[in-house]
Order: C-alpha cells, then sequence, then structure tokens
C-alpha cells in the first residue's frame, strides 16, 4: 500500500463542517459536569437523581448504537447526519426550558439519540469527503473530538455561570449552525450497496473476542463515567473553577489519545498498554477515594486521569477492529452498546453509594471495576495477540520460474500509483531471477472512539488480481496477497513486514508519500524503519 496523503488543513468546506459539529457534539459529554452541583441545589436534588442526566445519555447512545447502521444504509449518511443534529438541537433546547430534574433526564435521553445516529457516520463521512487520502482526515476528525471533549466543560462552566439552562440553549445554537453548514456544503454521498440487518451488531457478539473486549469495556467505562458524573460533587467548586478542572482533563484526554496512544502501542502492543493503562487507572481512582477530602487531590487526580483513559480510548478501539472477523461498523456498533449500556449504570450507582455509604465508596467501586477489566484482559490475552497478525489471502499467478533469491515484495493499493510499484517491482525481479510477492494491505483505522473501513476486501482483491495480471504480461512469476491492519500507517507496516520476513524477500518496493501530514509517519517512512532488507521508494 502506498503512502499518498493530503495536506490536513487542504479540505473541502463540507469536511470543516463536519468537524465543527463532531466538536459541538463531543461538548457533550462533559457539557454538564460544572453544572450538576448547581442543579441540585436549585432543584433540591441529591446526586444520584442528577447523575441520571448521564445515566439517560449514555443507555439510550448504546441502545441506539445497534441500529444506526441499519439506519444509515436505508437514509444515507448526509440524512442520517442531519437527523441526528435535528434531534440534539431539539432535545438540548427543550432541557434548557425544562423545569425539573426528571424532565432535563428525560430530553437527555433523546439527545443520546441524536447523537448516536450523528458519530456513528461522522468519521465515514469526513473520510470519504477528505481531499486526497486518508490520514489527514483521521487526525482532522481525531483533532475535533478531543477539542470537543475538552472545551465542553469549559463552555458548560463559562456558560453555568451565568445560569445552568445556559449549557443546553449554548449547544442548540451551535449545532443549528453546523446542521445549516452540513445541509448546504455537503453533497449526499452514495447509499450503501448493501443494507445493513438490524441484528447485526447483536449477532457479533457471538464472537468470543469482541465479547471479551466489550465485557472489558463494560467495566473500564465503570470507572471512566464515575469520575466524570460524580466527582463535581465532592469536589465542591463553582461552575468556573470545575469547567477549568474538567478541561484539563479533557485536554490530556485528546493529547494522550493522538499522541501518545500510539507510541505506547508500539512499545508494549495491545495487550500490554491496555495492562498499563488499567492499572495505573485504578490506582488513580483509588486514590481519589482516599483523598476524598482533599480538593486539591481530587483535581489533579481527575486532570491526570484523562491520560489513562486516552490511551484505553484509542487503543481499546484498536482492539474491537482487530479481535472480531466482522465488519467494522458492526463490530464497533457491538462494542458502543457493551461499553455504553454498561458504564451508564455508573453515574447512577455513584451517587447512590455516596448518599448511603461514604462519599469515598464512589471510587473504591470504580478502582475495582477497573481492575475486574484487567482480569477480562487476561483471560482476551490470547485473542488480542492473535488478531495482531492480520489475515493474508494469497492468490498466485501460475508462471513457474526457478526461485535463485528471494522475491521481491511490493506494497500496492489501489491507485495508479500502486500500478507503478507493480511494474518496478517485476523490473527488478526480472534483473534478478527470482519473483514478485505483491502485497495490499487493506487499512481500517480506528479515531479515538469510533472506527471507519477504508477498503472493502472486493476492492483490495480486485486490486490483486489486476496488478498479478500485469505482471503476467510481462512474463513475471509473482503471487500475491491481502492482509488487513487496523490502526496506522506503523500497524500497516508492521503488517508488511511480516510478509517481507516471512517470505526472504531481498528487496521491498514501495510508494513514497506525496504530502506529509502532521503526527502521520507515512508507510514508507514505518517501513524502511526496520526492514530486513533494501528498499526502493518509487516516486508517485
Amino acid at each position: 500500500m502506498t503512502a499518498t496523503e493530503p495536506s490536513l488543513l487542504k479540505q473541502p468546506k463540507a469536511v470543516w463542517a463536519v468537524a465543527f459539529a463532531c466538536v459541538v457534539a463531543f461538548m457533550g459529554i462533559g457539557l454538564v459536569d460544572p453544572i450538576l452541583p448547581v442543579l441540585a441545589r436549585q432543584m433540591n436534588a441529591g446526586p444520584s437523581q442528577v447523575s441520571l442526566l448521564f445515566t439517560s445519555y449514555f443507555a439510550v447512545t448504546g441502545v441506539s448504537m445497534l441500529v444506526t447502521g441499519w439506519v444509515s444504509s436505508r437514509l444515507g449518511a448526509k440524512r442520517t447526519l442531519l437527523g441526528g443534529l435535528a434531534l440534539v438541537i431539539a432535545f438540548s433546547a427543550f432541557a434548557g426550558l425544562s423545569g425539573s430534574v426528571g424532565e432535563i433526564v428525560g430530553f437527555r435521553a433523546g439527545w443520546g439519540l441524536g447523537n448516536a445516529l450523528f458519530i456513528a457516520t461522522a468519521l465515514s463521512v469526513i473520510v470519504g469527503a477528505a481531499s486526497g487520502g486518508v490520514s489527514g482526515a483521521i487526525i482532522l476528525y481525531e483533532a475535533a473530538l478531543g477539542l470537543g471533549i475538552a472545551s465542553g466543560p469549559l463552555l458548560g462552566g463559562f456558560l453555568g455561570g451565568i445560569s445552568w439552562r445556559g449549557p443546553f440553549f449554548g449547544v442548540a445554537v451551535l449545532m443549528s449552525v453546523a446542521f445549516i453548514a452540513i445541509m448546504v456544503l455537503l453533497q449526499a454521498p452514495a447509499k450503501p450497496a448493501e443494507k445493513l440487518p438490524a441484528r447485526a451488531p447483536l449477532v457479533a457478539l457471538k464472537h468470543r473476542g469482541l465479547l471479551l473486549v466489550g465485557v472489558m469495556a463494560i467495566f473500564y467505562n465503570f470507572g471512566f463515567f464515575t469520575l466524570l458524573a460524580y466527582t463535581p460533587f465532592p469536589l465542591r467548586m463553582g461552575a468556573h473553577a470545575l469547567g477549568f478542572v474538567f478541561f484539563g482533563w479533557g485536554l490530556m484526554v485528546a493529547f494522550f489519545s493522538v499522541v501518545v496512544a500510539p507510541v505506547v502501542k508500539r512499545r508494549f502492543g495491545v495487550p500490554g498498554s491496555l495492562g498499563i493503562a488499567f492499572v495505573l487507572f485504578s490506582l488513580n481512582l483509588l486514590a481519589l477515594a482516599i483523598g476524598i477530602n482533599s480538593q486539591a487531590v481530587l483535581a489533579v487526580g481527575v486532570i491526570v486521569a484523562g491520560a489513562f483513559s486516552g490511551i484505553v480510548n484509542t487503543v481499546l478501539t484498536e482492539a474491537v477492529m482487530k479481535v472480531s472477523p466482522v465488519e467494522r461498523p458492526t463490530a464497533s456498533a457491538s462494542y458502543s452498546f457493551l461499553r455504553f449500556t454498561g458504564g451508564a449504570v455508573a453515574p447512577w450507582l455513584a451517587g447512590r453509594l455516596a448518599e448511603h455509604v461514604s462519599a469515598g465508596m464512589p471510587f473504591y467501586v470504580a478502582a475495582g471495576a477497573v481492575a475486574l477489566a484487567l482480569v477480562v484482559l487476561a483471560v482476551a490475552r490470547r485473542d488480542l495477540h492473535a488478531s495482531e497478525a492480520g489475515r493474508d489471502a494469497e492468490e498466485p499467478v501460475p508462471v513457474p520460474a526457478p526461485l535463485a533469491l528471494g522475491p521481491v515484495v511490493a506494497a500496492i493499493d489501489a491507485s495508479p500509483v500502486g500500478e507503478r510499484v507493480s511494474a518496478a517491482a517485476g523490473r527488478a525481479a526480472l534483473a534478478r531471477g527470482t519473483t514478485v510477492k505483491l502485497v495490499h494491505v487493506r487499512e481500517d483505522r480506528a479515531a479515538i472512539e469510533d472506527a471507519v473501513v477504508l477498503e472493502s476486501d472486493e476492492v483490495a482483491r480486485e486490486t490483486i488480481a489486476r496488478n498479478l495480471q500485469l505482471l503476467s504480461e510481462r512474463g513475471v512469476s509473482a503471487t500475491g496477497g491481502v492482509v488487513t491492519s487496523s490502526g496506522d500507517h506503523d500497524d500497516a507496516a508492521a503488517a508488511l513486514l511480516a510478509q517481507a520476513r516471512e517470505s526472504g524477500a531481498t528487496l521491498l518496493v514501495v510508494g513514497a508519500p506525496s504530502h506529509s501530514v502532521p503526527l502521520v509517519r507515512s508507510l514508507a517512512d514505518a517501513a524502511t524503519d526496520e526492514a530486513p532488507c533494501d528498499v526502493l521508494i518509487v516516486r508517485s
């Protein structure tokens, strides 16, 4: 697979419109944090009642994830996006007009439905509408998501300092702007050729690896949502101060998700990275329980916890994509259903434990839940390790030739550049008296909490078959295979290099990157760093 990446900032206006909507959509996660204590005082409600704002939101989001694929495959991506935005606009405005906690809880549930429809399609729309390749689009989506998570509490604190109704009306106004921009600027992508069955995400949970990762996510998210929904009460701060604390938390989530998580994953692998993050997060929650009466301990603990959550969010999403044989959108829907609906219990239970046991008990229980995620990780370790290798399908062309040297391995994609790489590999093989092995790395990408399929299996196999035919016409003996990689270019390079080592390659041929994207190494760079043989880079 060649690395032809666009400039990050040179994107169509429609991409920026969807990215802006992503920022506002992910504000909803932490937007209400700063106003929870204010709501409790003004509505004469306890922590467990107010925390239901999170429970209803995430419970409905999780259940809705089961049908988002069914809806989008029938309505199309643009209509699904706009429908989700319309629901968010309506229910956030209704929440701002509410007169009781019960009403707000109900309207947050509708908000969760809209958010599920939006976030289930936003990443695929950005990737499809972005100019050039996908890495710039992925980085843009992750930046929008991170900015939304971080700025939600900040906006909630600022507007909540004026009135608890302010954050809800603020989201309604911002989403209205996004709705108009997407409606005007985004051309409707073609509807998927295949309509997804509604039961597909539930059927997918029969797969052992996917189910184990989903259960792991339930326990982890119990700790995550306890931190998010309960901590504002023992912190005993005003709306502005709470906004800044959770803004720091959001920044840590975004930075560690985008920048640090890929580095940690390359160093320790998926199981190792998750194990380290789970241990540290559990200890962090334990420290919050012990220091429950210290405002400084709680504030620092919340911000530091963002680092561990950032790593887990990214690595766990990639684990879901790798461990399951089902289509990536289906696996993502199954996983989101488990993590959101399981985690939705935590806010309410944390409030009940605080009211009837002690202020620190919610964090003790949350620390124990994350420790249970570590136990599930140990059970799922074999499944995660087995999924690291990817899938390879060989399609040989019967052109006999004696193998004097190891083959020339060529990394190709579906573009014309891929054919140039294939031709260069053929010339090198003829000169050396050896064969060619074509490798097409079919990439799926994870973006913090979502995943997108960049290419179908059918297109990948057609690419291999077309290039094998071209080599056959030139009298070159060749084989070809498709390898699936979930993650970034480093993961794709690892899959490519594994093929090169297994076949004893004497030359590796890859395409040169045509553009550079911040924070993203090209496939050529990633492959040449650890290539087991000489590398030939073909200019675009």
